[in-house]
């Protein structure tokens, strides 16, 4: 009787086992498509080296360097990079948030989805294509990202509440900056505001995703 019964939970242990393992390498794999996400930042740079007739970071925007269409005063040659990268980096938020589920949450989950859509969709609606569209698809971007930093701090404060604070500030800081960007209608400082906006979210999640790590690895190894 002994053998039967342990034959009838050795498949069922092993079925747990299988779960549980494959569980953390889903985590892992969201939290690696969160880390890789800051290198958006080196692709603005690159685009931003090419193009002809200057550039500043600090009063231009994000989206002229997914411009298209070229002028003799200004011209993006490598706006498909720039487009581009808004689409790989924003199915990256997408897939990474998806696989984060259980340690994200349901709203924060929901709202990276949101922002990670918007970037998809900014890419494929160029500035100087369809102004209307594409500010109407850049827009979710700016109001997601900060209210889930906010609520993943919150959330994360029995955890680690250093980090938890840091997401807080930086959701603040990111909602003060978006709205400045949207306030400075492309005044001298809107792309540094526009930058301010984004750029800390970037770090912030990879910040998280890179807790995800350590925890991983003890319980695969831990013999318990």
């Amino acid at each position: 009787m002994f053998r039967t019964v342990y034959r009838g939970l050795v498949p069922s242990a092993r079925r747990r086992l299988f779960v549980k393992s494959a569980g953390l390498r889903a985590t892992q794999w969201g939290a690696l498509a969160l880390l890789l996400r800051p290198l958006y930042i080196a692709t603005e740079f690159i685009v931003a080296a090419g193009t002809e007739g200057g550039y500043s970071f600090l009063s231009d925007s994000v989206s002229r360097l997914g411009e298209t269409g070229c002028s003799a005063a200004y011209c993006s040659p490598r706006h498909e990079l720039m487009n581009g990268s808004f689409i790989v980096f924003g199915v990256l938020l997408v897939a990474g948030a998806v696989l984060l589920l259980r340690s994200l949450g349901l709203w924060v989950t929901g709202l990276l989805v949101i922002s990670g859509l918007s970037s998809v969709a900014t890419g494929l609606a160029p500035l100087d294509q369809d102004a209307t569209l594409h500010a109407i698809a850049a827009t979710p971007l700016f109001v997601a990202q900060p209210v889930a930093l906010i609520i993943l701090g919150l959330r994360s404060r029995k955890d680690g509440p250093r980090l938890a604070w840091v997401l807080v500030a930086l959701g603040v800081v990111t909602s003060a900056a978006a709205v400045s960007f949207v306030l400075s209608d492309g005044d001298s400082a809107s792309g540094a505001f526009e930058r301010l906006a984004l750029w800390p979210v970037l770090v912030a999640l990879a910040g998280f995703a890179l807790t995800h790590f350590p925890p991983a690895s003890r319980s695969e190894t831990d013999p318990r």
